[in-house]
């Protein structure tokens, strides 16, 4: 490794083009971008592969030179280079490790293969006022809704996920039943604060199966059964929507409270974009601090996908002596990749 401190952090995974510069000096963020895909995958109702894998090549060499400009930073500052190597998209995963590779093999630096869940669960950690491990997690996002115990850098332990849809993808699926555009989640969440619970009646899924696991499919099913019914009207779908979010809600509650007193800890970690609801928030504080626990969010920068969270912890595997480089540029996406197998 190099005499310099600045990590460089590559986030391609999905729909956004992420680039963060962390400083191992000063253990601090000194600057990060990120290029949102949204509009354009919005036409087609959804993530097309090809074309996020696309917009990523267009985005990233551009935006590594404007992040580096903002932290007053040049190539020969960089230590090394994290990237997400999975889980996420094929085609978009091999953007980011393929520039990030190059990158290192011209500079002579390590380059250390990121799991991108980890960046999430670690994000809270670029707050103000961080979290202190051990503490539980609970990830929501599009494509996961998991509770991990975790006791420090590459220190994973799941405890529950869910077993069919996600929380944030049955937002999205629910919105799109309900005629919302892309991504429901957020339309969803918008909806539903012009309407009132309780007008509905929704099941809240193994909400007491005893043990951790989540399921939301069914209950995107009860919302469309509620649709088909005759005395159904449009004018009602924010009530509607207004039920579907407190029954995700009561849900990731239930089960975040269930997590804290089974494993005894006092401190819950959300990261992920649903993390990013405001309902949600509000009501994670009022029960964890109502058992004397106290509840973690990343800022709201941080809960959709960005280099930051990568380039922290590439940064914190580092210090950690986890940091395990590849070898002479050969490196391999993981497209699949449970967080408990990054474990240290």
């Amino acid at each position: 490794m190099s005499s310099q401190s600045l990590v460089l952090g590559i986030e391609t995974s999905c729909d956004e083009t992420g680039i963060g510069l962390y400083d191992l000096a000063q253990h601090r963020l000194a600057a990060h971008r990120v290029f949102s895909q949204i509009g354009m995958h919005a036409a087609y109702g959804g993530v097309v592969p090809e074309l996020a894998s696309r917009d990523h090549v267009r985005r990233i060499v551009p935006l590594i030179r404007e992040t580096l400009a903002a932290a007053h930073a040049e190539l020969h500052d960089l230590a090394a280079i994290g990237y997400t190597t999975g889980p996420g998209l094929a085609g978009a995963l091999l953007v980011g490790a393929s520039v990030a590779e190059a990158l290192a093999l011209a500079l002579n630096i390590p380059v250390i293969p990121v799991h991108h869940l980890e960046g999430h669960l670690l994000s809270p950690l670029l707050a103000s006022e961080p979290p202190q491990f051990p503490f539980v997690a609970l990830l929501v996002s599009g494509g996961h809704t998991q509770l991990m115990r975790v006791s420090g850098v590459g220190e994973y332990v799941l405890l529950g996920e869910s077993v069919d849809d996600a929380a944030g993808e049955a937002f999205d699926k629910t919105g799109k039943l309900l005629g919302l555009g892309y991504p429901g989640g957020p339309a969803m969440a918008k909806l539903a604060a012009g309407g009132t619970p309780g007008r509905f009646r929704l099941p809240r899924p193994m909400l007491r199966s005893g043990d951790l696991q989540f399921s939301f499919s069914g209950l995107k099913t009860a919302v469309l059964t509620a649709t088909q019914q005759p005395d159904y009207a449009p004018e009602q779908a924010a009530d509607l929507a207004a039920e579907f979010q407190e029954a995700v809600i009561d849900v990731l509650c239930g089960k975040a409270v269930a997590a804290l007193e089974q494993t005894g800890l006092p401190q819950l970690v959300v990261a992920g974009g649903v993390g990013a609801n405001t309902r949600l928030r509000d009501q994670l504080r009022t029960v964890i601090s109502r058992r004397g626990g106290r509840v973690y969010f990343p800022e709201l920068e941080f809960c959709s996908d960005n280099g930051a969270m990568i380039a922290l912890a590439a940064a914190m595997r580092i210090e950690a002596g986890l940091a395990v480089p590849t070898q002479d540029g050969a490196f391999a996406i993981r497209p699949r990749w449970p967080l408990d197998q990054a474990s240290a």
